[in-house]
């Protein structure tokens, strides 16, 4: 499997307390997101992607709240 580096976000969430706790949020949820799909390979970067949008929008919707 390839290996993707993470993509840093910066939040002023008081939720998220370090960047780290941020990347480890989208790399659970992709990984989530790779054993829903039956653990096929191929699909690194995708996962990746939608996990960082899905983890975006929902500290972008505790930031509103």
């Amino acid at each position: 499997m390839k290996r993707i580096e993470p993509i840093t976000l910066e939040t002023n969430s008081p939720e998220i307390e370090a960047p780290y706790e941020l990347q480890e949020q989208i790399r659970r949820r992709a990984y989530e997101l790779y054993e829903q799909r039956g653990a096929q390979d191929g699909h690194e970067l995708e996962d990746w992607l939608q996990a960082e949008a899905e983890v975006k929008q929902s500290m972008s919707k505790l930031i509103a709240a």
